[in-house]
């Protein structure tokens, strides 16, 4: 129940992120192309639209840190297996296992690590101003130049999807402890349309 969640809360998550920097790269562009237009310049420029690039750039990295996520769970990542595909199935099985729990190791850390950034950069200041016990001896942490987004809300991507990372990673070895299957991603797949036969010759003639 959990997973089936999680699941369905990360393709939202991406989903969202992806039609919304599609949305503001288009409107940024159109804008664009309105400022040189005449009688219509006038208007445009009085719209500001600095800050687009700076929140597409925000999105994507968002979308990168989620989608890699994504990725492990459902087999997209990219692997040279040539050599493991070739030894026993024991000897095998304890390569991807390992290479599993590496991997969790590794964005394990990035996510600790992450965290303690996030933490230090103005985290800590926003937490003790949201309970009202605000200290002149924490660090405020920096914002972002267009939009003056406090960064800890930018960079707490790292520490969240490497966290997510973490847990695709463990989920894929415990499936794999118990059923010596990885997932695999099929390209010609399409979710929501359901696969059909091929149809016979015999069938099609009339």
């Amino acid at each position: 129940m959990f997973n089936k969640m999680l699941n369905h809360l990360e393709e939202w998550l991406i989903s969202f992120l992806m039609a919304a920097a599609t949305l503001v790269i288009f409107v940024a562009v159109v804008h664009r192309y309105l400022a040189g237009v005449p009688y219509i310049q006038d208007i445009a420029l009085k719209v500001h639209m600095s800050w687009a690039q700076e929140l597409c750039i925000i999105l994507f990295v968002w979308m990168c840190k989620f989608g890699a996520a994504y990725g492990v769970r459902t087999g997209i990542h990219v692997g040279v297996d040539v050599v493991i595909n070739r030894m026993t199935d024991k000897n095998r099985a304890r390569f991807v296992i390992f290479g599993l729990l590496a991997g969790a190791f590794f964005t394990g850390t990035i996510a600790v690590m992450g965290g303690t950034f996030v933490w230090d950069n103005g985290a800590h200041y926003a937490f003790l101003q949201l309970i009202g016990q605000t200290r002149d001896d924490v660090f405020e942490g920096p914002t972002t130049p267009d939009l003056e987004w406090p960064t800890w809300m930018v960079y707490s991507a790292i520490p969240l999807g490497s966290a997510l990372m973490c847990y695709r990673f463990l989920q894929v070895c415990v499936s794999f402890w118990k059923t010596g299957e990885l997932p695999k991603h099929d390209e010609s797949h399409v979710e929501g349309i359901e696969e059909q036969a091929p149809l016979q010759v015999e069938e099609a003639k009339p």
